[in-house]
């Protein structure tokens, strides 16, 4: 049976990106490929509920990692409070990944669900992790970010 890994959607071509784009990635595309892998693809943001598309969403405190714990925040453009929602998200993303067998997520860079390595911080790039990442690094989830593909 082909190995599964969890994709972030957007960069599988789905417009699921806070503003209805995407960011497909032909590297990611390529790579899944030639490891004849099968891609799970998710969006925490939708898998929480939220529509597409959405207000930008940010940290204010913290980052993924801060908000599992109870000690960040992160809030939408309308100062709304996003990490219960956020973290909904990510548990869906975590319970698809335990039901498809999932040992490595390849995730987008930077979004406040998906980052594996920044994220934005009041409008700064600042290293950290968005809280899907967090929460599968947590539970032993490999993660690669699209940005680990740019050469091949």
């Amino acid at each position: 049976m082909p190995a599964t890994v969890l994709v972030s959607a957007c960069l599988l071509g789905l417009q699921t990106r806070y503003d209805g784009s995407d960011n497909a990635s032909a590297a990611v595309l390529a790579y899944l490929q030639r490891q004849a892998l099968i891609a799970i693809p998710v969006c925490p943001e939708q898998l929480a509920g939220l529509p597409t598309p959405r207000p930008k969403v940010w940290f204010s405190q913290g980052d993924g990692v801060s908000i599992l714990a109870g000690r960040g925040k992160m809030i939408d453009e309308n100062g709304r409070d996003m990490g219960a929602i956020f973290r909904r998200g990510a548990e869906m993303c975590l319970r698809i990944a335990r039901l498809n067998r999932c040992k490595m997520a390849i995730l987008k860079q930077r979004s406040p669900s998906c980052g594996c390595g920044a994220v934005y911080r009041c409008g700064e790039t600042v290293s950290g992790l968005g809280v899907t990442a967090a929460l599968l690094k947590e539970n032993n989830i490999r993660l690669l970010s699209e940005e680990e593909f740019r050469t091949e």
